[in-house]
């Protein structure tokens, strides 16, 4: 297994040469720089995993080389040391993204130990980009059609406002991808993004789960309960198949829409919320309307931005790289590859089935575990 590696700036030979024998005593990979110039160039050349940055240095301080450290590597694990600790150093080196900050002279227990939680932080970043990245590609939209160009181009602008969006489209093409994206697109895509099915949560209990409850306000209510909108403040809230809510639910989303707060059942204190709804259905909300299952005016306050997402058989050209995308993840779950000849694409691509239209057989929604 390859040591992790250290780099100690300091501008006292000294103290490099008594940090680098214990560390390398330890088994870290040490290297060492005299001078906050000379740290930038090893940084580059090394990419340690763990820094040991002195404060006060002659020419480029340490918290000047911390910031232009920051600059090469959002994520570096910088430890400041310093003979001179004030708790506004300390602060300031905190505010600059430093992980630690230790006084002179070096405890070993001490510095062993920091060394040891900086790597433990660096590996855990580290594996939630990795998850981070996983999730991503599971949620991939597929295809380059030209019906799927044109909602990925109104997903990218309106990703990053903050209007409210609402997906129209059957079951299975791909809402709540896009309403993914455009979360990701977000300026909240380091928030969560709370997710409702309005369509699986039965009448009586739809308020609940949305607004939430407190202890004894209804039978059953054994204990409070924290609804999706307090749970996605600062977030996404997505309403999935939001034709399908509870006319009296929609009446109290409405206010939260309008007024950016929510009250519990049961309780009598507002809760501001700061929450960006998606909203997404296959039913004709119009027809909803007509027919007194929807509310107009909360379709007014959802709709600031439609998107429509094409079914599957208005875009067969993505066939072919449908198939290729599921195909790497089931070799990605430890399968080999299964090629698909020309010929057994291009049936796919000119078949006639209806089958085609079913949420059934849509494989731009297929999980990856097909």
């Amino acid at each position: 297994m390859t040591a992790h590696r250290v780099l100690i700036v300091d501008d006292e030979p000294g103290i490099r040469e008594a940090l680098k024998q214990v560390l390398e005593y330890e088994g870290y990979q040490v290297a060492t720089a005299a001078s906050g110039g000379e740290a930038l160039t090893r940084y580059e050349e090394l990419q340690p995993h763990v820094v040991f940055l002195d404060v006060k240095m002659a020419g480029l301080d340490g918290l000047e080389t911390l910031s232009r450290i920051k600059q090469l590597d959002a994520g570096a694990v910088v430890v400041m040391i310093s003979g001179h600790g004030t708790v506004a150093t300390a602060v300031e080196a905190t505010q600059l993204g430093a992980f630690d900050f230790l006084e002179k002279p070096l405890e070993t227990d001490r510095t062993l130990l920091t060394v040891r939680n900086a790597l433990q932080q660096q590996t855990l970043s580290d594996e939630n980009q990795r998850l981070r990245a996983v999730i991503d590609d599971s949620h991939a939209i597929v295809g380059h059609s030209a019906a799927l160009k044109a909602v990925e181009e109104v997903t990218a602008k309106v990703g990053p406002t903050s209007a409210r969006v609402l997906i129209l489209g059957e079951n299975g093409t791909g809402k709540e991808l896009v309403a993914r994206a455009i979360h990701r697109l977000s300026q909240r895509a380091d928030r969560p993004m709370v997710e409702v099915n309005c369509a699986a949560i039965p009448a009586e209990l739809i308020e609940s789960e949305l607004f939430g409850h407190v202890k004894g306000s209804f039978t059953g209510a054994f204990a409070d309960r924290t609804g999706k909108f307090e749970l996605a403040s600062g977030g996404t809230l997505f309403l999935d198949e939001v034709g399908d809510m509870a006319h009296p639910a929609q009446a109290k989303v409405l206010r939260v829409l309008q007024e950016g707060v929510i009250t519990r059942i049961g309780a009598g204190e507002p809760i501001e919320v700061d929450v960006r709804v998606i909203a997404a259905t296959n039913k004709n909300l119009d027809e909803e309307i007509a027919a007194g299952r929807f509310r107009e005016d909360l379709l007014y306050r959802l709709n600031v931005v439609e998107i429509s997402v094409p079914p599957l058989r208005d875009r067969r050209e993505d066939i072919p790289e449908l198939v290729a995308y599921f195909s790497s993840q089931l070799a990605g779950a430890g399968l080999a590859p299964k090629p698909f000849a020309d010929d057994a694409l291009q049936a796919l691509a000119d078949r006639k089935s209806t089958r085609l239209n079913s949420s059934h057989t849509d494989i731009s929604r297929m999980p990856s575990s097909a």
